[in-house]
């Protein structure tokens, strides 16, 4: 009782923050410490690391300083602008393939129990296989052009989704479920209005590390079984000992990453407008 009442005064003695009396400047200003934060932190790195170079603290017979990677006269070559856009296709077209697969397999697994237990243990199995080591099973079954290198990144892309679906479409709320039953909802209407509405939060944070891994995928996949693209660059300054080039290739390939996990976070917010912000509670 009398923690309790310990409690109840320092509720009513709560000082209102700047959140509480003027959430409109508090939002205002939590955004600019953000923005700064996110530009300030690798910027600074970004400093450090050119001034590693200017110190000679770095060895540049092996490294490239930022201003080597963005002075590069590859930057201004069609031919990388064509690598590039390889690339991009190739993971484009793994990573929708593989989130359409895996979405729509959660989905299924995740509403019937049967198809559950039947399909679980196999694909957790398949899952914990390294994708890099079935590219030898891969080109046997669709050669040496492009196929087996979309399929590599599809089938990485697919697991990711298919666990982030099926996790989304079980963890909703029971009580959600009943309360659909009781207004007489039939089963499709309480997996079009309950169960797929409640779940795409999730699935769309599955979407967006699935991004991220495409990319990886994507670079891991050109640097062994490519003779162009962002992989085949990278492995092409390593050859030739070219660190400018490398570093050119390390650098693409995360601005590629960055805005391609960026894009499918913005296409959620637009199309899933109920998801919970990425929020930190007030705590002053």
């Amino acid at each position: 009782m009398k923690g309790e009442a310990q409690t109840d005064r320092d509720l009513l003695s709560r000082v209102p923050t700047l959140a509480d009396t003027n959430p409109r400047k508090y939002n205002k200003r939590r955004r600019l410490i953000e923005t700064f934060l996110a530009v300030g932190v690798p910027g600074s790195l970004i400093a450090l690391w050119q001034l590693g170079f200017h110190y000679e603290w770095i060895d540049n017979r092996f490294y490239a300083s930022p201003w080597e990677i963005v002075s590069s006269k590859k930057l201004r070559e069609a031919e990388l602008w064509s690598e590039i856009w390889t690339s991009v296709q190739r993971m484009l077209k793994g990573f929708f393939a593989g989130s359409l697969l895996g979405v729509l397999l959660g989905v299924l697994m995740g509403v019937s129990r049967l198809l559950r237990a039947a399909l679980d243990s196999l694909l957790t199995a398949l899952y914990t296989v390294p994708k890099l080591a079935l590219i030898p099973v891969f080109v046997t079954l669709f050669g040496f052009g492009d196929l087996p290198r979309i399929a590599l990144i599809a089938v990485t892309v697919f697991f990711f989704v298919w666990i982030s679906t099926m996790s989304a479409i079980m963890g909703v709320e029971d009580g959600y479920r009943e309360a659909a039953l009781s207004f007489g909802a039939n089963k499709w209407q309480i997996f079009r209005h309950v169960l797929f509405p409640g779940a795409l939060p999730q699935i769309f944070v599955g979407l967006r590390i699935a991004a991220g891994v495409a990319v990886l995928m994507l670079i891991g996949v050109e640097l062994v079984l490519a003779s162009d693209g962002l992989g085949a660059l990278i492995e092409k300054g390593r050859t030739l000992f070219l660190p400018e080039l490398t570093y050119v290739g390390i650098a693409i390939s995360a601005l590629l990453g960055l805005t391609f996990t960026y894009l499918v976070r913005i296409l959620g917010r637009v199309l899933v407008p109920w998801a919970p912000e990425d929020q930190t509670p007030n705590q002053n």
